[in-house]
């Protein structure tokens, strides 16, 4: 997360001033990860997922002493993340009640579910997934900076996921591409895993992900905290 969290990072409004005074003096930050099961990093026995993975290394004795909440829930939907942000916002305080310094979101694979059938009705209305991820990234920047971390792409063949869910990623394009525009109309950092991912070929990426082709398995989340570790080299 070189490109976010470092005294160089660039942002604008008086949020991101905050921001960027504590890490001019190298104070330690209060994040929070919200998003659904990329967040919470289901699928990974052994490291718990990429938050968790970073929350370790921050919690080293050579980390940097950030503090990370992983605010996963699977299954969440853009609408339901929106729906919960602020309270999760608030109720974070730490450290002389303070509120966090910056939101890591995660979310959009679950709106691009098609129900029953692989051509049966979206789980979220495409004109409805754009107008609720403008609504989230709204309020989120309006609490505080915020970055991005797009979704990983699925394993088409082993669809549906538990007999009702079908993912595809001519969907999981449309979804995503939509959260990139969005965020890149409000000057919010989005890493592309989606199209960093596919770049590797389709037999990598089905070595990546579990049995139901849709979560990342141990192997998976490790190179997926690898990618974002390496988002400095990704302008």
């Amino acid at each position: 997360m070189q490109t976010i969290l470092s005294p160089n990072s660039t942002f604008t409004s008086s949020n991101n001033r905050v921001l960027q005074q504590k890490l001019q003096t190298k104070q330690p930050l209060k994040v929070i990860a919200l998003g659904d099961s990329l967040i919470y990093g289901y699928g990974d026995y052994v490291g718990g997922g990429w938050v968790e993975r970073l929350r370790r290394q921050w919690m080293s004795p050579q980390g940097e002493g950030h503090v990370l909440y992983n605010l996963g829930v699977r299954g969440d939907r853009t609408q339901q993340v929106a729906q919960r942000l602020e309270q999760e916002f608030n109720c974070r305080g730490e450290l002389r009640n303070c509120v966090p310094d910056l939101i890591v979101l995660s979310v959009g694979l679950n709106d691009s579910a098609r129900l029953g059938k692989p051509n049966g009705k979206l789980y979220t209305n495409f004109a409805d997934f754009k107008r609720q991820i403008a609504y989230l990234l709204d309020v989120s920047q309006n609490l505080c900076p915020v970055l991005f971390i797009g979704m990983t792409p699925v394993d088409e063949a082993k669809m549906p996921f538990m007999d009702c869910l079908y993912y595809n990623h001519f969907e999981q394009y449309r979804y995503k591409e939509a959260t990139l525009q969005a965020c890149q109309q409000r000057n919010i950092p989005y890493l592309d895993i989606f199209d960093i991912w596919l770049s590797r070929k389709t037999n990598w990426i089905n070595t990546q992900l579990g049995d139901d082709g849709l979560h990342p398995n141990v192997n998976g989340y490790q190179n997926l905290f690898a990618d974002i570790m390496a988002w400095g080299s990704i302008e």
